[in-house]
């Protein structure tokens, strides 16, 4: 009778052993997911400050840029 629930024990520790892990490795790979997403984020990110780098230094943008700075002094120095 011992052997029995011996058995019935190693059979349930398995299922449950095989049940954690495969919940586990569900979470790695979402966690690879998310840091996928981030870095494409980032990407994203820094492709649209070398944009709006590349507008500020060539062309018209450094004049505008220039203007906006001005006007914000301006007036903050009015205020005070």
């Amino acid at each position: 009778m011992p052997t029995i629930f011996l058995a019935l024990f190693v059979h349930a520790q398995t299922a449950v052993s095989s049940a954690t892990s495969s919940l586990r490795e569900r979470a790695i790979d979402e966690e690879g997911q998310a840091t996928t997403e981030y870095a494409l984020v980032l990407l994203a990110a820094a492709l649209v400050a070398l944009l709006v780098v590349a507008w500020a230094t060539a062309g018209g943008g450094a004049a505008k840029i220039s203007r906006l700075f001005n006007r914000v002094i301006d007036t903050v120095t009015e205020r005070v």
